[in-house]
């Protein structure tokens, strides 16, 4: 008999008629999922006995509430806890009393708090189990804060008035229906399905409905990202960049994040494993975009749309194929009611028929034309019809085979209903680089005040043909790009659009460069051609603000690189990839870098631009050193010599000596080293630049320590450490106080190697620097167990092979090594 109370205002039922009695009673001693799932199928058949009727079908529930069939069966099954606000309706509706309701509210929140502590549980140790056994066998058990893991909500808001796509639906419910338990062979759930159909059918549309729809059945997160498979510029997302925005919402820090995409996906993988995700990958290009970004956990949904139908996927990873076809005839009409008004279109039906038929029955082609019809509600249909109809040639990428579709025409009526401004704004998205724009860079490159744009971005949100998806963010889809371009081609000079693409390429290039000064104080400057008056860069006033602004702004700067080359501003491009240097280092995306270096030299080369060669040359040299393309690297180090030599450039010279060096140094190759760095010591000195002769002083103190002779290495690294600490560099710092706990550790002082090992670390971890971090601690690791400290040296190399195996570095393995060392000496020991 349960000791616990009935709460005050539930009454008890008069004898013979226990019914609300058991069911607040059932609600205060409900510990499980099928214990409350119970006592809703207890309410239903209730209200059933009430009312004289059968019990509610899930059919009526559902038309009742809008929720699909399939998860109201779920819910009184027991399989899934149905969120708060769905849980508060559905008894309602079953006629709970108000004492009832609160009974049971809690009992939910009860059981949902029950559920989800040893998920965490779970997700923190990685173990199952664990806990319950101590529990039970009478051990005593440390209580420790669980960890919070990240619960992302990445999907894009759901379209208002969505119609339809009712067989859709049901295939995408079917698809992920939980597993067949009944023996007869039923098929299983999906862990992958498969959204295809021609470009602007309403595969996105479709699928963020759903997603919305089913969200509940994922309660730890949604992730969403759109892979830009047919872009216009040919900007496709690749699998590190789509991965590693999977890896930021799911909070890992950029510098956990490893460099090979192997790596990453492993991770990302690991992350997901045993957690029930949806993972909505929206406008696949093929097969192999999308391999790496299956989640790998049968608990996990992946949903890819893509105008392709991507077999590959079907046959080998066991897909679930839905296709989406274009609207009937009468979901095209709804579709238009629901925007226009049923009496509008019950005034004209022949010309709404026609108007479907014209638009091919294409959901996006109908949402254009609706939104003209709506913010023109004088003009007859019967008018926008026969425009339609006397269109001079219908939009190639969306011809579905019928003569009679017309999707430019539909945009072309969207834009010409736009004032005279927004429609220019409109065409200058055809001279953007993408995939988005934000409010100063449109402003930019319209040439107007900035006061002036919001306005216009939202007269085009208005009429659909831009789409603010993040605030102050914006984009368009591929296709209205490229009639945006056509248009601009169609209507503006040559020399106005090529006006514009510089504007854009100016507003971003002196922005960056001011942000990349910021982010790394120590950099020479570029000389930089000024913006015209029309062109207003935003203003990046400390480090932060740089970081923030990189972090947004990087996609668009990567596509800036390869359009300033497309459009023949090749001095653009190698200093556009100049700014990224830092940032993307930090960020341990080499690929982007490496890619981005590639354009800039390609068209630095075809302008004839030396300084730009020089420049991209040695930056390109840098990342293929990271990248163990040492070969490669050091012919792009021997060509920047050679160019800024010619080029009288002594700065340019010293630069590409210290890191020419430093690679060097890496390979074991010492004397070659010191060689390298003690010239870009003289130049720096010649050239009375003081950052400069600070950084090479330190090559060169290391230089000498590496090749055992302490006295000259001490003495150039305090005259570093001294010039340092009036240049404000902290990494040069940072690697000056590593350099002089090597050297007292070559010395046999490891007490005092060891204090300088800290300083470095702090002073890394400030900056964000992982590989140096990890460096050091291999060093100091080292110094511990001279000091007689094993266990401490062992700590220390655990922390710094985590760091190499999360960046994916070879390092990793010499680390390794060193632990096994240690594990085999305190072997013998025992």
């Amino acid at each position: 008999m349960s000791d616990q109370r009935v709460p005050s205002g539930v009454r008890r039922a008069p004898q013979g008629s226990p019914a609300e009695f058991d069911v607040a009673r059932g609600g205060v001693e409900a510990q499980t999922l099928q214990e409350l799932a119970g006592l809703l199928r207890q309410l239903r058949r209730r209200e059933a006995r009430q009312q004289g009727e059968t019990r509610l079908t899930y059919r009526q529930l559902a038309a009742k509430t809008g929720w699909s069939r399939g998860i109201i069966g779920e819910y009184f099954a027991g399989n899934i806890l149905p969120p708060p606000e769905r849980f508060d309706a559905l008894i309602r509706l079953l006629g709970a009393t108000p004492a009832e309701q609160g009974v049971l509210a809690t009992a939910r929140d009860r059981i949902e708090e029950r559920r989800r502590r040893p998920t965490r549980d779970h997700a923190a140790t990685g173990r199952t189990g664990t806990g319950a056994v101590r529990a039970r066998s009478g051990g005593a058990r440390t209580a420790t804060a669980p960890t919070r893991f990240p619960v992302p909500r990445q999907l894009p808001p759901a379209l208002p008035g969505f119609v339809g796509r009712a067989a859709q639906l049901a295939q995408l419910d079917a698809a992920c229906a939980s597993p067949d338990t009944s023996g007869d062979g039923g098929r299983a759930s999906a862990t992958v399905v498969t959204l295809s159909g021609t470009a602007g059918v309403g595969k996105t549309t479709l699928a963020v409905h759903w997603a919305h729809r089913v969200a509940d059945r994922f309660p730890d997160g949604q992730l969403y990202v759109d892979l830009r498979g047919f872009d216009s510029t040919g900007t496709v997302v690749t699998a590190v960049e789509a991965v590693r925005g999977f890896l930021e919402a799911l909070e890992v820090s950029p510098e956990r994040i490893p460099t090979h995409l192997p790596a990453q996906v492993g991770l990302y993988r690991s992350l997901l494993a045993g957690r029930r995700m949806l993972v909505l990958l929206d406008n696949a290009r093929d097969a192999d975009q999308v391999r790496p970004l299956l989640a790998g956990s049968p608990t996990c949904l992946v949903l890819v749309t893509s105008r392709n139908r991507l077999t590959g996927l079907v046959a080998a990873e066991g897909a679930r194929p839905v296709g989406v076809d274009l609207l009937s005839a009468a979901e095209a009409w709804q579709l238009l009611a629901r925007r226009l008004g049923a009496d509008r279109l019950a005034v004209e039906p022949q010309a709404v028929d026609e108007m479907i038929e014209r638009c091919a029955r294409l959901p996006l082609a109908l949402a254009v034309l609706a939104a003209r019809s709506a913010a023109n509600p004088a003009f007859p249909l019967a008018t926008l019809a026969a425009e339609l109809r006397g269109a001079p040639r219908p939009l190639d990428s969306f011809d579905a085979g019928d003569a009679g579709t017309d999707v430019q025409a539909v945009f072309s009526w969207s834009y010409r209903s736009l004032t005279p401004a927004a429609a220019r704004l409109f065409r200058l998205f055809g001279c953007h680089p993408g995939p988005d724009i934000g409010v100063a860079a449109a402003a930019s490159l319209a040439g107007l005040p900035r006061e002036q744009v919001p306005r216009l971005l939202a007269e085009l949100a208005h009429a659909h043909l831009v789409t603010e998806h993040a605030p102050g963010r914006f984009g368009a889809h591929d296709l209205l790009r490229a009639y945006a371009a056509e248009q601009a081609e169609r209507l503006d000079p040559a020399e106005a659009r090529r006006a514009a693409i510089r504007r854009g390429l100016d507003h971003y290039l002196h922005t960056a460069h001011a942000a990349a000064l910021l982010l790394q104080p120590g950099r020479d400057p570029v000389t930089l051609a000024a913006a015209p008056p029309d062109v207003a860069p935003e203003e990046i006033t400390d480090h932060a603000q740089a970081l923030a602004w990189f972090t947004v702004e990087y996609p668009v700067l990567l596509a800036a690189v390869a359009h300033a080359k497309r459009a023949g501003f090749d001095g653009h491009a190698w200093q556009l990839a100049w700014t990224l240097v830092d940032f993307l280092q930090r960020r341990g995306r080499w690929p982007d870098l490496a890619v981005a270096q590639r354009t800039a030299l390609a068209g630095a080369r075809r302008a004839g631009d030396r300084l730009g060669q020089a420049n991209a040359h040695r930056d390109l040299a840098r990342v293929l050193s990271r990248l163990g393309r040492v070969d490669e690297a050091a012919s792009n180090y021997r060509q920047a010599l050679a160019l800024f030599g010619a080029l009288g450039d002594h700065t340019g010279q010293a630069r590409t000596h210290r890191a020419f060096g430093a690679m060097l140094d890496g390979l074991g190759r010492y004397a070659e080293a010191l060689d390298h760095v003690r010239r870009a010591l003289a130049l720096y000195r010649d050239a009375c630049h003081l950052a400069g002769e600070a950084s090479a002083r330190n090559a060169v103190g290391w230089a000498h320590a590496q090749l055992g002779q302490y006295r000259p290495a001490l003495d150039h690294c305090e005259q570093a450490l001294a010039l340092l600490r009036r240049t404000g560099d902290r990494h040069g710092e940072a690697n000056t106080w590593d350099s002089l706990g090597f050297i007292h550790a070559r010395l046999g002082d490891h007490r005092e190697a060891i204090r300088c090992y800290g300083r470095a670390l702090r002073l890394y971890r400030r900056i964000s620097d992982r590989y140096d971090e990890a460096d050091t601690l291999s060093r100091l690791g080292e110094s511990r167990l001279a000091a007689g400290d094993p266990a401490g040296a062992a700590r220390t190399w655990r922390r710094a092979l985590g760091i190499l195996d999360d960046l994916g570095h070879p390092d990793g393995e010499r680390v390794r090594a060193l632990l096994a060392g240690a594990a085999a000496t305190r072997g013998r020991a025992g």
